[in-house]
């Protein structure tokens, strides 16, 4: 129930841990690229190397583009990126060019904590009063909703399978740790194999 999310941390925002599967729904429902340290926590904490989730390690800022290309090549796929604050602002141009793509297949959500988590937990902008929802909208995307309380979870996972994208989450957490990661499997080989299994339909 998302009445049971907890608020944690020092900024006193949902429970990243809890919101994010929440929020997500059933993972099966997309193909997921999901950007590095938390959000990649994130979605190995709902499946452990799933093959519909293509996990970044290392790849700073690439997660909007990779997925953008994604919605492009498989328009006969939901496709979902994951990414924090840090990410998106190292590479927030990338939302005008899923604006200007016109992918309907393609969503986007952005769990902010306002901290580089990959990094030593430093603020970052969101933290100074940087929206990256109106970000979002000024640059052009067509669906864009902020999610601050367990209440909004709900609509908020519906706006992600919307067929009209493409379509901008924005999910406020706290800045307590991501889930934790035991043994996810970084093999590139194994993980592009099984990605491309589930592009494919072989799940």
């Amino acid at each position: 129930m998302t009445d049971d999310i907890k608020i944690t941390g020092s900024n006193q925002r949902m429970d990243r841990a809890q919101a994010v599967p929440a929020i997500i729904g059933n993972h099966r429902d997309f193909l997921i690229v999901a950007g590095l340290a938390g959000t990649a926590q994130d979605l190995y904490a709902i499946e452990a190397d799933a093959d519909n989730c293509f996990l970044l390690g290392g790849a700073m800022g690439a997660s909007v583009s990779m997925g953008l290309g994604l919605a492009i090549a498989r328009p006969d796929k939901q496709i979902l990126v994951a990414c924090g604050d840090g990410e998106l602002l190292m590479n927030v141009g990338a939302l005008a060019t899923v604006m200007g793509a016109g992918v309907t297949n393609m969503s986007i959500l952005c769990v902010d904590n306002e901290r580089y988590g990959e990094t030593g937990n430093q603020l970052t902008h969101t933290s100074m009063g940087t929206d990256l929802a109106l970000t979002a909208k000024g640059l052009g995307i067509r669906n864009v909703m902020t999610v601050t309380a367990p209440d909004q979870i709900e609509a908020a996972s519906k706006e992600l399978r919307r067929s009209d994208g493409p379509t901008f989450v924005y999910l406020k957490v706290s800045d307590a740790k991501p889930p934790k990661q035991t043994s996810r499997n970084f093999n590139a080989a194994d993980r592009r194999i099984a990605f491309r299994r589930a592009q494919l339909g072989h799940l």
